[in-house]
């Protein structure tokens, strides 16, 4: 019998950096219901992968990610579809090595266990494996929790992704520090600090790693009334916050104009 999962990513941080001058390197993730990669199995004759579109887990890491599960050897397909772009900063390695890892397995295992499991395939992973990923300060280097948040309170979010992705290289540790940004985060900001607190950890990275400028994009959110800017910190995913019903129908046009594209639009936290 086939078996499916999905699993969702996320569209950029709300924060990372680094927790300290020589602190770890952390992040607090935006969850995105709309963007996800499904995997299903068929068994069959052989052992093959198949990817819809581009592709974003390799013929090896799922052979390495069969034998980990100790699992008989390899007799069927497996089939990603992805919604979001390889390198684009929206999870796209990590929600398909667990949706793989579902799939094949059958069931979902701990986080923790998971979360051990797209360590050692890939050398970093997001939260993606945690029922709740937007309420904690997660050690990506790590696979690990370093605190629990307060909810998110509902936002809504219209982005896209700007230029070529950009693959996350778990050697790197060059980010700028947030430890102030992730202490205020653990206090529970309203909607308009958070989407100041976002902007800010997007323009501290900028400024020290390069990438999509989110200047341009903050300045256009500036005249349609968002709150702020999320960006994803490694990779090509930039947005504007709003508060809920408040996106006006010339944001899509200007962020257009802006040349971002593949645009998304989504709510999260609070009830979302």
């Amino acid at each position: 019998m086939p078996r499916r999962a999905s699993v969702a990513g996320h569209f950029g941080e709300l924060l990372q950096g680094r927790l300290g001058p020589d602190g770890p390197v952390a992040l607090v993730t935006l969850p995105c219901p709309v963007l996800t990669v499904t995997a299903e199995w068929r068994p069959g004759p052989e052992f093959g992968l198949w990817q819809s579109g581009r592709d974003v887990l390799t013929r090896g890491q799922l052979a390495r990610l069969w034998r980990t599960l100790r699992m008989d050897s390899p007799r069927g397909r497996l089939h990603l579809r992805a919604g979001m772009p390889p390198g684009g900063g929206a999870g796209a390695s990590t929600a398909a090595l667990l949706a793989a890892l579902r799939c094949l397995a059958g069931t979902r295992l701990p986080p923790e266990d998971e979360a051990a499991l797209c360590l050692a395939l890939e050398g970093a992973s997001d939260p993606l494996m945690h029922p709740a990923p937007g309420r904690l300060i997660w050690a990506p280097r790590a696979g690990r929790v370093l605190a629990d948040l307060p909810p998110l309170p509902e936002l809504e979010v219209l982005g896209g992704f700007s230029g070529p992705g950009r693959r996350t290289d778990a050697a790197d540790t060059r980010f700028a520090d947030i430890a102030d940004l992730a202490a205020e985060m653990r206090q529970g900001p309203g909607r308009a600090r958070l989407g100041a607190l976002a902007s800010e950890s997007a323009q501290r990275n900028h400024a020290l790693r390069g990438g999509p400028d989110p200047a341009p994009v903050l300045a256009a959110g500036q005249k349609l009334g968002a709150l702020g800017v999320v960006a994803a910190h490694t990779g090509a995913a930039l947005g504007l916050i709003f508060a809920p019903g408040t996106v006006p129908q010339a944001a899509g046009p200007a962020l257009r104009a802006l040349g971002l594209s593949r645009l998304v639009r989504f709510r999260t936290g609070g009830r979302a």
